[in-house]
Formats: C-alpha cells, sequence, structure tokens
C-alpha cells in the first residue's frame, strides 16, 4: 500500500508539474490582479517554485504526510477542507448507487443463472449488454427529459431530498449493474456445476436450499471481490453523472478543477481517490480471508 501510494502521489506531481500554466500567476489571477514581473518573480522564490524539481516534490510529501494537501487559490481555502465539504454528498450518491447495484444485480445474476439458456436468461443477458453500452451522459440526460421534465416524478434542484438522489444515482448505477449481473450469473453457474451441487441434488435437497444455503455463500468470494472495487469505482466515476445532475461533489468539484487549472485542488482530488481505491483493495483482501480460511496471504510451498 506505502509503495502504490508513493508511486500515485509522484505521478501525480510530476504530471502537475509539467502542466502548463503558472501557479504564482494563478495565484494573483485568482485575487484578480495583474502582477509586475518583480512580483511574480517574488512570489515564485516564496512559494518555492524555483526550486529542481525533487526538492519542490520532497517539500510537497512532507507537507502531505502532515496532512496539509496545499492551498487552493480557486477555491481560496486549504484542499483538505474543500475535500472534507464535498466528500459526504458523493458519498451519498455512490451509497444510493451502491444500493440499487446490490439489489439488481443479485436479483438479475441468480434469475440469470436459474433458468439458463431460456428465455428470461436472454433477456437479462441481453438488458445487461444494454446496460453496460449506454453512455452515461445520455443515460442522464434521457432520464431527466422523462422523469423530469414530462412525468415530473424526480427533481435535480433538491440534492438534499431523496428524489434528488434517485435520478443520479440510477445513472450511475445502470452500467455497473449490466456488468455485475453478469459477472454474478457465471460466479453462480461456476458452482452449480460443482460435485457437491451434484450430490445435492442426489440426495433430493430441494434446489432454492441449494441456491441459497451453498451456491451463494460459496459464490461470496469472488461477488464481494466485485462489489467491494465497485465502491471505489463509484466514488471516482461520478464526475459525468455529477455535472449532468449539478450534484455537488468531488465529481463537479474535479470538474471546476480541470477548467480552472486548480492543480492544488487536483493533486489532492488524485491522492484521495488513490487511497480510497488501495484502502478498499486491502479491506477486501482482508475479508477474503476472514470468510475463507483456506485463503492465505502467504502460501504453503509444499502445496
Amino acid at each position: 500500500m506505502v509503495i502504490v501510494i508513493f508511486g500515485a502521489s509522484f505521478l501525480t506531481f510530476a504530471l502537475i508539474y509539467i502542466s502548463p500554466g503558472d501557479p504564482a500567476e494563478m495565484m494573483f489571477r485568482a485575487q484578480e490582479i495583474v502582477p509586475s514581473e518583480e512580483a511574480l518573480e517574488r512570489a515564485r522564490e516564496e512559494m518555492g517554485l524555483n526550486n529542481p524539481f525533487i526538492v519542490q516534490y520532497g517539500n510537497w510529501l512532507i507537507n502531505l504526510l502532515k496532512g496539509d494537501m496545499g492551498y487552493s487559490y480557486i477555491n481560496t481555502g486549504p484542499v483538505t477542507d474543500i475535500l472534507r465539504q464535498k466528500i459526504p454528498m458523493t458519498i451519498k450518491l455512490a451509497s444510493v448507487a451502491l444500493l440499487f447495484l446490490v439489489m439488481f444485480s443479485f436479483t438479475l445474476g441468480i434469475l440469470s443463472a436459474i433458468k439458463k439458456s431460456k428465455f428470461l436468461d436472454y433477456a437479462i443477458r441481453g438488458l445487461s449488454l444494454v446496460g453496460i453500452s449506454i453512455p452515461a451522459f445520455w443515460l442522464g440526460l434521457i432520464l431527466i427529459y422523462l422523469f423530469v421534465v414530462k412525468i415530473n416524478l424526480f427533481t435535480i434542484t433538491n440534492p438534499g431530498d431523496f428524489k434528488g438522489v434517485v435520478l443520479p444515482g440510477i445513472t450511475l448505477a445502470i452500467p455497473l449493474i449490466g456488468r455485475y449481473t453478469r459477472q454474478i450469473r457465471a460466479a453462480i453457474l461456476e458452482q452449480l456445476s460443482s460435485d457437491y451441487v451434484v450430490g445435492a441434488r442426489a440426495r433430493g435437497i430441494n434446489e432454492r436450499r441449494i441456491i441459497f444455503a451453498h451456491v451463494l455463500p460459496n459464490s461470496l468470494k469472488s461477488i464481494i471481490t466485485l462489489f467491494a472495487l465497485s465502491i471505489g469505482v463509484l466514488l471516482g466515476g461520478t464526475v459525468i453523472v455529477e455535472n449532468i445532475f449539478s450534484w455537488p461533489g468531488l465529481g463537479s468539484m474535479v470538474m471546476s478543477a480541470i477548467v480552472n487549472r486548480d492543480y492544488a485542488l487536483l493533486q489532492g482530488y488524485v491522492i484521495f481517490m488513490a487511497s480510497i481505491y488501495i484502502t478498499i483493495s486491502f479491506t477486501v483482501d482482508i475479508s477474503i480471508q476472514a470468510l475463507d480460511p483456506r485463503v492465505r496471504l502467504k502460501g504453503d510451498k509444499s502445496q
């Protein structure tokens, strides 16, 4: 985890370092000041921009380890404070999307596996393919047109209301529902072809009990991995959806940072998302080991 985060921090700083734009000039521009060349040079010296790349990176990394991600001159505030303000709204949106994802993916995946090679299976697989293929920006606009403009069932102007979070949550979840439905189907079908399932059927055990008492628990290892990693995807994949629905979260924040070349905020966002992905991945590894004692982080050399 430490190595990956360190590598992500180095790449992030390097990409920002070679990006066009002068941070000192951007600072004055945010304050609506037209600086002289002397003022610019003095600001560059104070900000450490005249130091070699490795020195700048070292100073930034030391501050990062202290919890200081820099200062956003465009948003006029510390990056950590801005992220802290935006994170709850993105977590709220991702939580609603994850709820839809779990409900529909499990239901459709199990039905598709049970009804293999039947009409329902083909229908679910077809809908899954459509869901995967639909661009999020197009889907969001269609949902707004149908359920906000025409039917007036939901709103997009009140993020604090439940009606304001349903449509962006569905838009974020549908592509993942299509993907995970097919993967859950594959995981269950793999278990259904196992010897223990054949033996259970031969002993006359009810099919429903086989599915829910044996097949699903044995499929949990791969399914938990999928859904845990989807949390990182949901948190990091909200940029387009949040901008379409004017959702005040991390996605709209990072788009604004890109447009305004707010490099300090972009650095903070990338480091935050990298930490989320790595932490979730590590947690999944530990959870799988706890659920299945046969899995070991350190393998047995005799096997």
